[in-house]
Order: C-alpha cells, then structure tokens, then sequence
C-alpha cells in the first residue's frame, strides 16, 4: 500500500474501529473531515443503520467547513439524535486528530445533549 494522507488515515481509522462500535443503546457517532467541509453520523452498528446525521454542505445549516461552522454541525446533528431519543454515543474521530474542526464538533454536540 502506497503510503499517504488517505491510506494512512484509513489504517488510523481502522484500528480505531477495533476498539470502537455502537450499539443500539450507545450508538457511534462517525465523523469525516474533508478540505472543505465537515460530516457527522450517528450509526447502530448492530443493525447498520444510521439514526441520525448533519453536514456542513447542508443548505438548512449555512455554515462553512471551519471551526465554526464544524460546532453549528455538531449542535444540529445532538439536536437530531435527541428528536430520535438517543442521549449517550461513543465518538469515533475516524483517523482524523482530535483538534480543530474534529474538537468542535464534539464540543458542539456535547453542548447540544449528547454524553460522550
């Protein structure tokens, strides 16, 4: 395998996901970060479905992929998971450093509900 930003984040990404699943009482808040923007997920892995999640390319959001805008995200997406009765999550970082848009979004839906 080459190694790169890409690979080496999915083997960072990967050997977290040993350690990390969701369940339908605690399910996995999944996180992706990309140049531009930011995305976030919450999923029962038991089942494979997701419950609930919110972007930074939403239009009902207007917000950027910055620190900022990562926060915004994450406060719509614990306002979403709490419509569907879900308090507590496991955060999964996806490979990516918990620092900068990653951390905001954590803080956000942490001031928005959601245990973790």
């Amino acid at each position: 395998m080459p190694y790169n930003r890409h690979s080496s984040r999915t083997v960072r990404h990967d050997r977290l996901r040993k350690k990390v699943a969701g369940a339908a009482e605690r399910p996995r808040l999944a996180v992706y970060r990309s140049l531009k923007h930011i995305h976030a997920q919450i999923i029962d892995d038991s089942t494979g479905t997701t419950l609930a999640s919110a972007s930074s390319q939403e239009k009902s959001l207007s917000t950027k992929g910055n620190v900022d805008g990562a926060k915004a995200v994450g406060a719509a997406l614990a306002e979403r998971a709490k419509a569907k009765g879900v308090n507590s999550v496991v955060f999964d970082r996806g490979g990516f450093r918990y620092h900068g848009r990653v951390a905001a979004l954590a803080d956000g839906a942490r001031e928005g509900g959601l245990e973790f």
